[in-house]
């Protein structure tokens, strides 16, 4: 019997050590350098720059695994769920539209790249050449007519109502409230925005979409979004989690010159870095 108490007592005495010296399984699985950083993206672009990414942050001792989705709802419900500690495919108004109607507790922590929206023309050099009267195309759908008259408005073409525009109101042609060249705005099928060149003065255009018609937007655009335009796309974490150090090291990793050389090199102006 005193054996056996003898033998307890040590087993608890070691046991109690292994915690204190980190040696023990459950404390060390806690340390930033033991933890996978379970990253959730999109197929394509996305996908491809967190594998550079993954190569700096395991430089600087973070080990990131990222994990592609084919849409964009189940990243966010994943990161919300615990399943994710990271997500990196969407920008800030649909961050706020998810957080709005799902009640998700989901924060930006930084910014990583925008596919720019441009305005292009085969008659003008500058938008400040609009004659009276120009006829400007834009999207039809809600969200690229929105991104369309925001540039406008940012390049001075026109200004919108106060409010328009902005926290999940797209706005529309009927919230122009100053136009001071008359602009008429066209609104076309984002697909067929290119073929309009010849017969408007000026067409917003998709960058996809301005790729697959041979235009290049850092060469051929007349305008384009600023890089940190509400439409620049982020990293997010569940809000309790923001300020965790490895949270800083992620974001360290993705906005280091490794990552933007690549983004350029890579997309050549269709994904340009936003940091």
């Amino acid at each position: 019997m005193q054996r056996r108490n003898i033998l307890q007592a040590l087993s608890a005495v070691i046991a109690g050590a292994a915690l204190l010296t980190g040696t023990g399984g459950a404390h060390a699985a806690d340390t930033s350098a033991d933890k996978v950083i379970k990253v959730g993206t999109i197929s394509g672009p996305d996908a491809q720059i967190w594998s550079v990414v993954q190569k700096v942050a395991k430089r600087e001792g973070l080990n990131v695994k990222v994990i592609e989705f084919n849409d964009y709802v189940q990243p966010n419900a994943a990161l919300d769920a615990g399943d994710l500690d990271a997500n990196s495919f969407q920008h800030q108004p649909y961050l706020d539209s998810q957080v709005k109607q799902r009640g998700y507790k989901i924060v930006n922590i930084g910014l990583t790249y925008i596919s720019p929206l441009g305005i292009y023309s085969k008659k003008l050099k500058s938008l400040k050449d609009l004659p009276q009267g120009a006829k400007v195309a834009v999207p039809n759908d809600p969200s690229n007519e929105n991104r369309a008259l925001l540039l406008l408005q940012a390049q001075g073409v026109l200004k919108l109502k106060a409010g328009a525009g902005t926290n999940g109101n797209n706005a529309t042609p009927l919230d122009v409230a100053d136009n001071p060249k008359k602009v008429k705005l066209v609104e076309l099928d984002a697909a067929q925005l290119p073929r309009t060149l010849a017969d408007v003065d000026a067409a917003a255009i998709n960058t996809n979409f301005a790729l697959a018609a041979g235009l290049q937007p850092t060469k051929d655009a007349i305008a384009l979004e600023d890089v940190h335009s509400p439409y620049a796309n982020l990293i997010a974490v569940r809000t309790q989690d923001k300020d965790k150090p490895w949270v800083k090291k992620l974001v360290a990793a993705y906005q280091s010159d490794d990552v933007r050389q690549f983004i350029k090199t890579e997309f050549k102006g269709s994904v340009v870095p936003s940091f």
